[in-house]
């Protein structure tokens, strides 16, 4: 009885839908639970780039490198990275990242290491590397819920009575916290200031365009300023030789600026201002504004200078943006980015050559600045092209954002799009179907510097698809095209040129020594008559090679109507030339890599200058006889010789490999003890 009245109960219950519908909204609402951002992005590693082994291994480095380098940069430090790599079974690798910076305090360390979405730069309105807060603590996340084991770091700021902590440390999920063991102070003896991290992560290490090795190579060439110590798994040892002590300009922080504001933006910032009313607030809290266009916004906008900002409403702040899109406001400040710069950019284009010799570097373009959301950006390119650079598929794109490499997701990213959007065959390149990537023997760099990147996901990986950003990247490609499209014109032209002066003094020599043998005649100087028809310098080169040396002989030929100067350059082994360089008249200079440099002035019409050297020992692949180049004189005008490159003057970063020898190194060797203990 009581199981039937229980049964006929049940059934009642569950017989009406709009109860059984009631229950069942309670009983998901009763499941519902707040999730910790740590836990939201365990579940979404993919969105900070952790989404494949080969990705994860490099992100950890990325993050904790692009820290180490911020931190020594905002405390004015050259910065000294070292990067070690441990392989062991199963796919995990230990890491070890030191930087010579101005540490973390003691008790600042669990909150930087430890706790996602903690970070100083989110809210601060100048360009930096790490802007979210996210990198570093994700890092150490993955490392532990991969492989239980909690990462190691250890701290000492600059002072004289300053000690080291270290401490062992993890992350708590549920509640975004760290966690802390083994925690110490010590002696850093042999370390002024500097922190280490060292974690251990599921991965896979790779070579190639992706590689950490590349990641690495690529972040010392935009950033000269720093020395990277690189150990693979295979012991080997890279030094990423500091090029420059020239620290990069310090970016300060500014206010927003109104540019590219949308209407949340102003809604936001008035509930925060602590201004008394809207002129004001306009005036004080934004950058590039004067007094004469608050008028002009609020007036197009109609709205009152004295109201307070908490009392804007959304027509109101509609209006005001409105108002803001018909003004002329002055660029934001560019005080707030700290962009590569004209040499830098020729620099990282050379160094990404690798050896090959380029043809042609069109002047790098640094756009006027530009603002999305109320933060400024700025864009440069550089193109670099021909010469030994392969020619049988598409350019080489490299896409920089804060001075920092990005290695993929080029597909999704607003860079490549720009640069796929382009009639690259108006400027000379190929381009199959008249869109996409172009194919050719070039180099395109662009570099973004904000406040604030607009990344397509926190692993920052590639630029999102703004409008804006698009136009500035186009603009900027399209001007180093026409340079490029100018320099294949002056290419062919030069082709042209060359073709009728061999023709013109190939025959007329000719005729004019069949008829001296005609009418027994002396043959005549035909210079002055070919100078008229051509009007072109004439560089000859020649090499003889004897059992102890070569001997090198340029011959200048002016056959032009007017005197002209002008200046040779080549390059060969400091080791290898001898006294005879230095005995020419013309000889001005040799530097420490060994580029030579003759100034020659005022050769006269149809006349001739020879320079002649000796280099002795073995020179192998190295040939002064057909690298030859020319610089103050029009190089369109000259015949056997290039245009001086535009790398010339420009520093190599040094990259040293040392295969097995690392343990003179104490920075290194002090690693190899603790890696040993593992």
């Amino acid at each position: 009885m009581n199981s039937q009245t229980s049964t006929s109960e049940n059934n009642q219950t569950t017989s009406d839908p709009e109860e059984r519908n009631t229950s069942t909204t309670r009983k998901l609402i009763a499941k519902q639970q707040e999730i910790s951002v740590s836990e939201f992005f365990e579940k979404n590693k993919h969105i900070l780039g952790f989404g494949s082994k080969s990705k994860s291994l490099l992100m950890g480095v990325k993050e904790a490198v692009d820290n180490s380098l911020d931190a020594c940069e905002e405390t004015g430090i050259l910065p000294d990275i070292t990067v070690k790599i441990l392989r062991f079974p199963d796919d995990e690798y230990k890491i070890f990242i030191e930087d010579n910076g101005p540490g973390v305090p003691h008790e600042m360390i669990p909150n930087v290491f430890g706790r996602l979405l903690f970070g100083s730069r989110f809210h601060s309105l100048r360009q930096s590397r790490g802007q979210q807060g996210i990198g570093i603590s994700a890092t150490i996340m993955y490392g532990f819920n991969t492989t239980g084991k909690p990462a190691h770091i250890r701290s000492k700021i600059k002072g004289k009575n300053e000690i080291a902590w270290e401490m062992d440390l993890s992350i708590n999920i549920k509640t975004n916290r760290p966690i802390i063991s083994n925690e110490r102070s010590f002696a850093w003896e042999d370390k002024a200031h500097g922190t280490s991290i060292e974690y251990t992560t599921k991965g896979r290490y790779i070579t190639g365009k992706q590689s950490i090795f590349e990641y690495l190579k690529n972040t010392a060439i935009v950033n000269p300023h720093v020395k990277i110590v690189f150990v693979d798994p295979e012991e080997k040892m890279y030094v990423f030789e500091r090029a420059s002590d020239v620290m990069p300009v310090k970016s300060k922080e500014i206010k927003p600026h109104l540019s590219g504001m949308e209407i949340g933006d102003i809604l936001r910032l008035s509930q925060n201002t602590p201004q008394r009313n809207v002129r004001t607030f306009l005036l004080n809290d934004f950058s590039s504004v004067t007094s004469r266009l608050v008028k002009e916004i609020l007036r197009k906008s109609n709205v009152s200078e004295e109201k307070k900002p908490f009392e804007l409403t959304y027509d109101d702040a509609k209006n005001i943006i409105r108002a803001i899109e018909t003004c002329k406001i002055m660029a934001p400040p560019v005080s707030c980015l700290s962009p590569i710069g004209d040499v830098l950019i020729k620099k990282g284009l050379m160094n990404v050559l690798e050896g090959m010799r380029p043809a042609y570097y069109a002047p790098p373009v640094t756009r006027a600045p530009k603002s999305i959301s109320g933060n400024p950006f700025i864009i440069e390119v550089g193109i670099v092209y021909g010469g030994d650079i392969p020619s049988d598929g598409p350019v080489t794109i490299l896409r920089i954002a804060n001075r920092v490499p990005l290695l993929f997701q080029s597909g999704a990213c607003a860079i490549t799009k720009a640069i796929a959007d382009i009639d690259w065959r108006r400027y000379g390149l190929e381009q199959r179907g008249g869109k996409g990537i172009p194919y050719g023997p070039a180099i395109f760099l662009v570099h973004i510097a904000s406040t604030k990147v607009p990344f397509t996901s926190e692993g920052k990986e590639a630029v999102a698809d703004i409008p804006e950003i698009s136009r500035e990247v186009q603009s900027a490609l399209k001007f180093c095209a026409r340079s490029l499209k100018s320099h294949l014109n002056k290419t062919d032209k030069k082709e042209k040129i060359h073709t009728k002066f061999r023709i013109v003094r190939e025959i007329l020599p000719n005729i004019a020594r069949k008829l001296s043998d005609l009418l027994d005649r002396p043959i005549p100087d035909l210079s002055e008559t070919i100078s008229k028809i051509m009007n072109v310098v004439w560089v000859e080169s020649s090499a003889v090679t004897n059992k102890k040396n070569k001997v090198i002989t340029y011959g200048i030929y002016n056959y032009t109507n007017t005197e002209k100067s002008l200046c040779i350059h080549t390059r060969a082994p400091k080791n290898s030339v001898n006294s005879t360089l230095f005995q020419s008249p013309y000889f001005t200079e040799i530097s420490e890599d060994g580029k030579i440099t003759w100034t020659i002035g005022n050769i006269p019409p149809a006349k001739y200058v020879e320079i002649s050297f000796e280099l002795e020992g073995k020179t192998t692949g190295i040939s002064p006889e057909s690298d030859v180049y020319v610089s103050g004189i029009n190089s369109l005008i000259v015949i056997g010789a290039e245009q001086l490159p535009g790398d010339w003057n420009i520093k190599e970063t040094k990259i040293t490999k040392i295969d097995s020898s690392f343990s003179s190194n104490t920075t290194i060797q002090r690693q190899v003890e603790y890696f040993g203990n593992e």
